[in-house]
């Protein structure tokens, strides 16, 4: 093993020294199934507050403050993406071609946080937390988690009373683990805007500032011998542009900006390309 990647090794433990592998804990869902029995509404998944739910999460030990649900994958992508495995072209070998990758050596630090998507499962913890992965998706997660970067937890909004298959994801840039993860000034925003820049292959940043409603992005990724087109539409009226119920509001907004703005990026996936049959 390389010295850096050593030393990087050597730095995350510390910070991963009580935590544990997600695959084997019960605090996560259990989501690896296919979705046949999916009722995709027209927009590509159902609203969650209309049923109960929230487009915040609840994070643990601060109240019930939460972190916004700020982009949607649709139910209308293809069917493989929404299988939440690598193989076979699905979900994590898509978030791989974006360039989030699961955390370091396989651990998780901390308690989950949960969402309710109105699908009739009520509060329910994150599927999985992944971590921009700084061109490795092997090590590069470890990085992330010493100098901070962009991030997401995910869930799947398939209870029975909502099965859309859609994947709602908290996105933010968060601060290096010497300021305990807090998130950037306006990061809830900009994770998001600099996730779908990823996931569509600007050449630029995304100005967070111009984002209307109907906003619209679109482009290609690979990973894995699988090339996905992304394409994204901004959305209003789902989630608030506000700073209630909103955790690390301080940080992340001031008296002229709110912590969220109330856009919510809506990514449709389609495979355009796979390996050839063996």
């Amino acid at each position: 093993m390389a010295p850096t990647s050593l030393t990087l090794l050597l730095l995350c433990a510390p910070a991963l020294s009580f935590a544990f592998d997600p695959r084997a804990s019960s605090r996560y869902s259990n989501t690896l199934r296919r979705r046949d029995d999916r009722n995709v509404p027209p927009a590509g998944f159902y609203d969650p507050t209309t049923a109960g739910g929230s487009m915040l999460t609840v994070a643990p030990n601060t109240g019930g403050l939460g972190e916004p649900l700020n982009v949607i994958v649709s139910g209308h992508s293809d069917p493989i993406v929404l299988v939440d495995q690598q193989d076979a072209g699905g979900l994590r070998n898509y978030f791989l071609s974006v360039g989030f990758a699961a955390e370091c050596l396989g651990q998780h630090a901390g308690d989950a946080q949960t969402a309710n998507l109105g699908d009739g499962k009520g509060q329910v913890n994150e599927t999985s937390e992944l971590r921009w992965d700084y061109g490795d998706p092997q090590l590069g997660t470890c990085t992330e988690t010493i100098k901070g970067g962009n991030h997401f937890r995910y869930w799947i909004q398939d209870g029975s009373k909502a099965n859309s298959g859609a994947i709602f994801m908290a996105t933010s840039y968060e601060k290096p683990i010497q300021d305990g993860h807090d998130i950037v000034f306006n990061g809830y925003n900009l994770g998001r805007d600099w996730l779908v820049g990823n996931a569509t292959a600007q050449k630029s940043l995304i100005p967070t500032a111009n984002i209307t409603n109907g906003t619209t992005y679109s482009g290609q990724t690979s990973f894995g011998g699988y090339t996905y087109k992304t394409n994204v539409v901004y959305l209003s009226g789902i989630l608030s542009n506000s700073s209630t119920g909103v955790n690390h509001d301080q940080s992340v907004g001031n008296k002229n900006t709110l912590p969220v703005d109330g856009y919510v990026a809506v990514m449709t996936i389609s495979v355009v390309s796979k390996p050839a049959a063996t």
